[in-house]
């Protein structure tokens, strides 16, 4: 009885063990990840569809299509600066003075030439009249008459050279004034009272430059790799320094050939905005506007960077509910307040907008907004 009992027991315990081991070698289902994390809340933006401007910024000079740069005519030493930089001049106005005494002297002894010439022209003019009733009258002879004729003839050609004589010295001596040509502003003036200008200096004396600030252009040279590309009309977005937008235009003249010296295509855009914001010679930003295309675009505030790369979090709908992704993007050029996308999202994804800083990948959301 005995060893029957021990077997019988021996029999359960084994049972038992088998039991045992079939139970552990059952594994557990896994949790999922995220299981038990609380839901957050976040701000949603719908991707959308946006036309988004190609461009490429230049550097840009503002021309003023009446700007004239001041040279003496004649040679002298200035004795009167009449203007400052930055005055405003009207045409004709008088700049500067070059000492005249010299030719005022030669103007006198030109119309004192001309005076004389006409005196001897008034004589000859009435001996010749004379000379003619007596030659009529049988008085004088054919030859007397014939030598009257010519000297009142070579007098009064002096007379004539004396009058062109004194016009030109006259003519000569206005250039001792130096006028503004046109209403403008009156640029750097490099002279001082005391100096000697000459038209035969190397280079030739500037004294001032005069601007109309109307009228401006702007000048822009293309690189030559985009002249299949460039066309009249095409947008141009002038902005300073800053990147504020200052005037948006339209280019109005192409180049037909290549400045070989900076290997560039030049076009020009008009400029209304007043002196106040622009000014001749001045150098701006100038963003040519190749062509628009319909691109995705996305809040500033849904992007993230790191490493160099960014990335949005997309609220993505999965078994039943969202859960944020993150995702890789490249962005384009900024429109507005927002990003252009090239790559990585597509119209109607929704991506998150508000604490993006405190998400995880998979972490689950609850979308509200867009």
């Amino acid at each position: 009885m005995r060893k029957i009992d021990l077997k019988r027991i021996l029999g359960k315990c084994i049972l038992v063990f088998l039991g045992l081991a079939a139970c552990g070698c059952q594994k557990k289902p896994a949790a999922p990840a995220m299981a038990g994390m609380q839901i957050m809340p976040v701000q949603t933006a719908t991707v959308q569809l946006a036309p988004v401007p190609q461009t490429s910024e230049y550097v840009a000079t503002i021309k003023s299509r009446r700007s004239a740069t001041l040279l003496p005519q004649v040679s002298g030493v200035l004795t009167k600066i009449l203007v400052r930089s930055g005055d405003h001049v009207k045409a004709g106005e008088l700049l500067m003075e070059i000492d005249p005494r010299m030719q005022m002297a030669t103007v006198e002894s030109a119309r004192a030439t001309e005076r004389q010439k006409k005196a001897i022209y008034d004589y000859n003019a009435v001996e010749v009249e004379r000379q003619r009733k007596l030659f009529d009258a049988g008085v004088t002879s054919r030859d007397a008459y014939d030598q009257a004729l010519q000297s009142f003839g070579n007098t009064k050609s002096d007379y004539e050279s004396a009058v062109e004589l004194r016009k030109t010295q006259e003519e000569q001596l206005a250039y001792y004034s130096v006028r503004a040509p046109f209403d403008g502003v009156v640029g750097d003036i490099p002279v001082h009272v005391g100096d000697l200008a000459s038209p035969s200096n190397s280079p030739a004396t500037v004294l001032t430059t005069v601007d109309e600030n109307k009228d401006l252009e702007a000048y822009i040279y293309l690189p030559t790799e985009r002249v299949g590309q460039a066309r009249l009309g095409m947008d141009v977005e002038l902005m300073d320094n800053t990147g504020k937008l200052l005037e948006k235009t339209k280019i109005d003249f192409l180049s037909p050939e290549v400045d070989s010296t900076l290997q560039g295509i030049l076009v020009k855009a008009p400029v209304h905005a007043g002196p106040e914001l622009l000014r001749n010679a001045q150098m701006i930003k100038a963003r040519v506007v190749w062509s628009t295309t319909p691109m995705a675009v996305v809040p500033v505030l849904a992007v993230t960077h790191q490493g160099g790369q960014s990335f949005v979090f997309v609220a993505a709908a999965e078994n039943g509910g969202y859960f944020a992704r993150q995702t890789s993007v490249t962005l384009g050029d900024t429109v507005g307040n927002n990003y252009s996308v090239t790559s990585g999202l597509k119209a109607g994804d929704k991506v998150v907008v508000s604490s993006t800083q405190f998400l995880m990948n998979g972490m689950p959301v609850m979308p509200m907004g867009g």
